[in-house]
């Protein structure tokens, strides 16, 4: 195989390679004898049929394997011997081919460009730690007993007031006659709260244990039973007990109900809740942080496929008016997420970091936790979607490299309050929403720029004239 590189402009280059008739025969030769043993033709033993009536009735279909191998292997050949990376997919011109000739052919390439990493050491960033207040967490803990329904039976003669927990059984009749679903043992209704039936529980305000009490109330649009929907029921209620709310007791026992070990174990992991809530969040801004100064890295040449390509995907959904206006802005959002993944991937490149198959599982399992009641759905998305899979790869991908240049870059780490945390988040929310207001008024400007400038170049409409003009389509190549 011979290569030979030619510089056409920039970016771009032509990658010519030769390969000579002799190793396009000997693929022909291993193929054919890859398919002699599993060809059966009338008259020939298997494994025995000559090459001549092989290539008679296979010969194009053999030409064509070979070709598209020997196209595969050369061409990764030649660009990984040149180290040249292309920036999408090379276009591939045949000059010469065909059996018992030699091989020639061009490839364009858009090659990526080299990318320098040395200021990534210099790359400054914030690391924050919250410090949670014993105060908050207990707090805590009892917004979160307050929320644990707790009740202790009353006494006998004590009657149910709104908040309390009246238990009871009941059965029900339409114009004194049952009905399928109109019976219940041991319901609960906390009174005030409205849940079972609309009126119902006001009507129990004032019952004790052992009482029994008729109740009237319309049967739902959802009952079960379609013929009986909004029909006046009556219900007979037999009071098995009254319950007060009772405070939740915040000790051991609560703990456990909670499944910690004990009480200190609790507040050990609501401690940790609390922390994480903030740092998750936290980590994002460090995040944003990096990627804001690898921005300001530079790299010689954006290559225009990448660009092309990447603006399609922000103008996804837009009208073909819409896209025209914000045009520049979308080049300029492009081009910063062009230059980022190329950095970030020649970092990962030459760290070597890669994604275990284990790692990628992990990141499914917490997409499928997100969902809870939806796993088999969610599962079953990304069975059947290789590229959401692959999108969540480089999610993992990216974690890692920026995890990775944290190592490697210049960290100013901070232990902060929970009020300098929600202080610094929502700063960081203002700050990001002046920038996309900003953005937007300078695309708008650009717009109206441009409006502007086209109404002064346009033609004054004179008096007792028709004025036409006429107008020349032109094909964008």
């Amino acid at each position: 195989m011979k290569v030979t590189i030619e510089n056409k402009k920039g970016l771009n280059k032509d990658v010519k390679v030769f390969v000579d008739k002799k190793t396009i025969n000997t693929y022909m030769d291993q193929k054919y004898e890859e398919i002699k043993g599993t060809i059966n033709l009338k008259g020939f033993r298997p494994g025995k049929v000559p090459r001549e009536v092989l290539k008679r009735q296979f010969g194009k279909a053999v030409f064509g394997e070979v070709l598209d191998k020997v196209l595969k292997e050369t061409s990764t050949k030649a660009l990984e011997e040149n180290k040249i990376k292309p920036a999408g997919q090379p276009k591939l011109d045949l000059k010469t081919y065909g059996e018992d000739k030699d091989l020639e052919y061009v490839l364009s390439v858009t090659e990526l460009p080299k990318v320098e990493l040395k200021s990534i050491e210099n790359i400054k960033f914030d690391e924050y730690s919250v410090k949670i207040d014993q105060a908050e967490t207990e707090k805590r803990i009892k917004d979160i007993a307050k929320n644990q329904p707790n009740f202790k039976e009353a006494g006998k003669d004590i009657k149910a007031k709104e908040g309390d927990l009246v238990v009871f059984d009941y059965n029900a009749t339409i114009d004194d006659k049952p009905f399928k679903g109109g019976e219940g043992k041991n319901t609960q209704l906390t009174l005030g709260k409205d849940l079972f039936l609309k009126g119902f529980d006001k009507q129990l305000i004032g019952v004790k244990k052992g009482d029994e009490k008729i109740v009237e109330a319309t049967l739902p649009e959802n009952f079960p039973e379609k013929e009986l929907i909004n029909k006046k029921a009556k219900f007979k209620c037999f009071v098995l007990a009254v319950k007060n709310p009772d405070e939740v007791k915040i000790d051991d026992q609560f703990a456990k109900n909670l499944g910690a070990k004990d009480l200190n174990d609790l507040k050990s992991l609501i401690t940790k809740q609390i922390n994480d809530e903030y740092k998750n969040s936290l980590d994002r801004l460090t995040k944003n942080q990096i990627l804001k100064e690898i921005e300001k890295f530079k790299i010689s040449e954006i290559p225009e496929n990448l660009l092309e390509e990447e603006v399609k995907i922000l103008s996804q959904g837009m009208s073909e008016e819409d896209v025209k206006k914000s045009k520049n802005n979308f080049e300029e959002i492009a081009k910063k997420r062009i230059k980022v993944g190329l950095i970030l991937n020649e970092f990962g490149e030459k760290n070597q970091i890669k994604v275990t198959e284990q790692e990628l599982q992990i990141e499914v399992q917490k997409q499928i936790q997100m969902m809870p009641g939806q796993e088999k759905m969610v599962m079953d998305f990304y069975k059947k979607n290789p590229n959401a899979l692959a999108s969540l790869r480089g999610t993992v991908y990216e974690e890692k490299i920026l995890n990775a240049i944290k190592q490697k870059g210049k960290s100013s780490k901070k232990e902060i309050s929970k009020d300098e945390a929600e202080k610094i988040l929502k700063q960081s929310q203002k700050q990001q929403l002046d920038q996309e207001l900003k953005d937007q008024r300078k695309s708008d400007k650009k717009v109206e720029t441009k409006k502007t400038s086209i109404n002064k170049n346009k033609p004054k409409k004179t008096k007792n004239k028709s004025v036409t003009i006429k107008t020349k389509k032109v094909s964008k190549k």
